[in-house]
């Protein structure tokens, strides 16, 4: 996503969480808990991961190395895992705009990945772009992914209730019914972990601090090692 003013966003995702259903909000982890992790030695073959979305995966304020795709790299070659994950989030993105690259991206790999993780539609909701639109694009981005045998983590948004209530009854089921469709894993709500945490959150209101993005990979670095293919052979 790009920055918005932060008066959307801040009344945005608070009530967002609770439409969302995620139940009682487990306490923070300090960004130490996912380096401290038992480090096991790092085996096997490389495993290539392509991390395909916005600003949320492009690291917008963030300094390097401290990327969502960053960390969720560390994190995973602390659990063992070869991981090299290839960060193409480009901030502003909606999902017109991702489906318009991701031909050139997906060219672009040395390698084919054994998994891809999507984060994208958060700008088609923050600018009210039709819902019926994001799920198309949506839909066209994962029928690709599935067409070349590469496996998706779907990172889900939900829809500011700001909208009002027939925008996010068109938006919000978008992600469970094509994770559901085109058998990819779906994380219901990304931002889960840094809702209603100032300290986790950037002064834009919209974008995780580099302990947020801690955070977000302590919650979701399990579903991504469930998700990675075993290896051939």
């Amino acid at each position: 996503m790009r920055a918005r003013p932060s008066s959307f966003f801040a009344l945005a995702l608070g009530p967002a969480l609770l439409i969302a259903g995620c139940g009682d909000k487990a306490p923070a982890p300090a960004p130490s808990e996912t380096a401290a992790e038992a480090e096991l030695p790092v085996v096997g073959p490389e495993r290539p991961i392509l991390a395909f979305g916005d600003s949320l995966l492009a690291g917008y304020g963030l300094k390097d190395g401290e990327s969502y795709p960053a960390r969720l790299e560390q994190a995973l070659r602390a659990r063992g895992v070869n991981a090299r994950i290839a960060n193409a989030g480009v901030s502003g993105d909606t999902t017109a705009a991702g489906l318009q690259r991701l031909d050139f991206t997906l060219k672009s790999q040395p390698v084919k990945p054994d998994l891809a993780i999507i984060s994208l539609g958060g700008n088609d909701m923050l600018r009210a772009l039709s819902p019926v639109e994001t799920r198309r694009n949506l839909e066209a981005i994962l029928a690709r992914f599935q067409r070349d045998h590469i496996r998706v983590i779907l990172l889900g948004m939900m829809a500011a209730p700001n909208l009002g209530k027939d925008f996010a009854k068109d938006f919000n089921p978008i992600y469970p019914q094509l994770a559901k469709k085109y058998d990819a894993v779906l994380v219901p709500f990304f931002l889960q972990p840094v809702i209603d945490k100032p300290d986790l959150i950037q002064p834009d209101h919209v974008h995780p601090t580099a302990i947020g993005v801690d955070a977000i990979v302590t919650a979701t670095v399990d579903e991504v090692v469930s998700a990675l293919p075993k290896p051939a052979g």
